[in-house]
């Protein structure tokens, strides 16, 4: 084994400048001015081929993408590279949302791999505008709250959406309720929301003027009168103004965490955490977008089921750490917090890692070496497999994604908070 790859990497990572991003959030975390020049909405921290972070190798910053390629067993495990196909199988980001990002969805395993070579098929540029599947790979994710957050995400109940339809719409968009009343719960919500996005555009723009009207009317605001308003300030006549209608509400504070599986649709409203994916691009959008909305396609992708959104609370691992429990392949996901004098160690048998740190000051040293890194705020490293084990001590919170070993799977069933 290359004992030049069997060690710590210092990362420099890519900032994705989207119009919704933060001026403050990413370039305060790096000890940078702000506000920064323009917004910045995601730090993304892997190997994906759009925008991959650089690892510094003999004096020089080169890509991790490249690394990888060049010695996936060793930075990945020779099980995650047998699988993965030498490719890392996870993005790791900071999310930072100022203003409300896209409704939208992400296909299963099945769906992504079908859909991909369908469009393959029908000679799709993969960064034509309309193009539905830029990959073959799902894109679980699971969002853990830096600052309260604040999202939607699954649909409410029938009865719950006809009430609000009732209370914000009920000239506009009275007709739709009947559709509500279907005895089947996943045929109803599918019937509605087809229905509502069908609607003609100026339908669309009248239900969303009563429904902020309604909206003004109410005092003092509720959430989601609070919300409609925000989201027509920021897309007027946008069907997806509705949303808070017709899904949940969903307030994270710091520490906890949901997850959104395959088909499962939702936004994000609000606030700054740590997003953890696979490595895809596959997004499937309803609203609050000008980009391409393909709706026969995003009901084929959708899971028309209600339910309370899943609120994750870590489990204590061992006084350092806490692990937040999903059954992913593709990552995990941990937070290890230290106070003077403790000391964090690292299993000897584990996959890829990147380690996060977002508060105080900690340092990194590796088994059976004298080399020490230090981690503080904003700062990163990769730690490939292939380094038999490492420990952390200082002050300070740092977050680890990492590829997971099949045992580390069986994980305990979620906390819920």
């Amino acid at each position: 084994m290359n004992q030049d790859i069997c060690r710590l990497f210092r990362m420099q990572n890519p900032i994705q400048n989207y119009a919704w991003g933060s001026r403050s959030a990413i370039a305060a975390l790096q000890d940078r001015d702000v506000p920064s020049p323009a917004p910045e909405a995601e730090l993304w921290m892997g190997a994906h081929p759009k925008a991959p972070s650089l690892v510094e190798m003999g004096g020089q910053w080169i890509s991790l993408a490249d690394l990888i390629a060049a010695h996936p067993e060793a930075v990945l495990g020779p099980a995650a590279a047998r699988r993965f196909e030498n490719r890392m199988p996870f993005l790791f980001k900071i999310l930072a949302a100022a203003a409300p990002l896209s409704i939208q969805a992400h296909p299963d395993e099945d769906q992504a791999r079908k859909g991909f070579a369908r469009e393959n098929r029908q000679g799709i540029p993969l960064d034509a505008p309309h193009r539905n599947y830029r990959d073959s790979s799902h894109k679980p994710e699971i969002l853990c709250a830096l600052t309260p957050f604040r999202g939607l995400n699954g649909f409410q109940s029938p009865a719950a959406i006809a009430g609000n339809m009732q209370a914000y719409v009920p000239r506009t968009l009275s007709v739709l309720n009947p559709r509500l009343d279907a005895p089947d719960v996943g045929h109803a919500l599918k019937a509605f929301f087809e229905a509502l996005l069908e609607l003609p555009d100026a339908q669309k723009q009248d239900a969303v003027a009563e429904a902020a009207a309604a909206a003004r009317m109410k005092s003092p605001y509720g959430a989601a009168a609070d919300w409609v308003l925000r989201l027509e300030s920021a897309y007027p006549g946008d069907i997806g103004v509705l949303a808070p209608l017709f899904l949940n509400l969903v307030c994270l504070s710091p520490g906890q965490a949901m997850y959104l599986a395959a088909g499962q649709l939702h936004a994000y409203l609000e606030g700054v955490g740590i997003e953890l994916m696979a490595n895809s691009d596959n997004v499937l959008r309803g609203g609050l977008t000008p980009k391409h909305i393909d709706l026969p396609e995003l009901t084929r992708v959708l899971r028309f089921n209600a339910a309370n959104p899943r609120i994750i609370v870590p489990r204590s691992a061992d006084g350092t750490q806490r692990v937040y429990a999903v059954d992913v392949a593709e990552f995990a996901l941990a937070q290890i917090e230290l106070a003077s004098e403790q000391v964090f160690l690292s299993s000897a048998q584990r996959g890829m890692e990147i380690l996060l740190a977002v508060e105080g000051a900690l340092s990194i040293s590796t088994e059976g070496t004298k080399a020490k890194v230090a981690l503080r705020k904003g700062d990163s490293v990769m730690v490939p497999a292939c380094l038999s084990g490492y420990s952390i001590r200082g002050e300070g919170r740092a977050f680890r994604a990492s590829v997971p070993l099949p045992a580390d799977r069986r994980q305990a069933p979620f906390d819920e908070g």
